[in-house]
């Protein structure tokens, strides 16, 4: 892996989709690195952890990839999307890396197929960040039918314009950073995201969570108007390592209005659980 600093790839899962991948690899070359698998949320990209990449890369092999019909990623065909068809594809991404064991942390809709992967392949995780997410969408205060009925009709960019309250404050991310995030989200198509919300929707991880083993990072937004940090705080009762962070006052998208922020919490949790592999 050190022979590239960065490398923009895809692999084809074993169902035959191509899934895009980047990885950024600023680790000193004669020193074994630890991987650390960045997973991201619905309508989002690989590209939405850009920022992150500074904060982690010279300590850690970072891995970036594209959930199917996301980013550069093939949209999945009619019997190719499940909940548990990602957290396979996160599995199979691994394998094609020849990386037995990460560190793992996902946005949203991502870390709750993080969680999963760590549940049920806890000899591959050494320790798991969770960014503004539940145990499952299940339970959420969103109206997702309203979601998927406004994406339909409006389409993504429109849609986020309109509901860019619930997840960031607008008069604090810098300028034009709005119109970057709406148009790279709406990459993702409108088929793709009837189909994957209500997939999501259905998710709820909470019984299974003291099956989460390894250490636990999860980082809220104190003013979410998707979940009540209630909601995120069932994570820290039923983990036994959890360290809980809440960032007050913000809004859902916590991984991109303070993406510094993020990085730096993850970064230090996982210096602090030290060299696993």
């Amino acid at each position: 892996m050190h022979a590239s600093r960065q490398a923009r790839q895809t692999f084809r899962t074993s169902d035959g989709l191509n899934l895009h991948y980047v990885v950024d690899d600023y680790t000193d070359p004669w020193r074994p690195a630890r991987t650390v698998l960045l997973v991201h949320a619905a309508m989002g990209s690989s590209r939405r952890f850009y920022a992150w990449v500074p904060h982690l890369a010279r300590d850690f092999r970072v891995v970036r990839f594209d959930l199917r019909g996301h980013g550069d990623s093939d949209a999945p065909g009619p019997d190719q999307l499940s909940f548990l068809r990602l957290v396979q594809d996160v599995a199979e991404l691994l394998d094609h890396l020849k990386i037995e064991r990460v560190d793992i942390a996902g946005s949203s809709a991502g870390a709750i197929v993080a969680q999963r992967f760590a549940m049920d392949r806890p000899h591959r995780v050494d320790t798991l960040g969770t960014f503004a997410a539940t145990p499952g969408m299940k339970h959420g205060l969103a109206d997702y039918k309203g979601w998927v009925r406004n994406i339909t009709e409006k389409g993504v960019a429109r849609f986020l314009r309109e509901t860019i309250a619930d997840r960031m404050d607008v008069s604090a991310v810098g300028e034009g950073f709005v119109d970057w995030f709406t148009t790279e989200s709406a990459r993702t198509p409108v088929h793709v995201l009837e189909r994957f919300v209500p997939m999501m929707r259905a998710v709820d991880l909470t019984p299974d969570l003291p099956r989460l083993a390894c250490p636990v990072l999860c980082v809220v937004p104190g003013a979410d108007p998707i979940h009540t940090v209630n909601e995120y705080r069932v994570i820290e009762q039923a983990v036994p390592d959890c360290e809980f962070i809440v960032y007050e006052g913000l809004q859902h998208n916590i991984t991109d209005a303070v993406p510094d922020r993020c990085a730096r919490d993850l970064h230090r949790f996982l210096l602090a659980h030290g060299d696993k592999q």
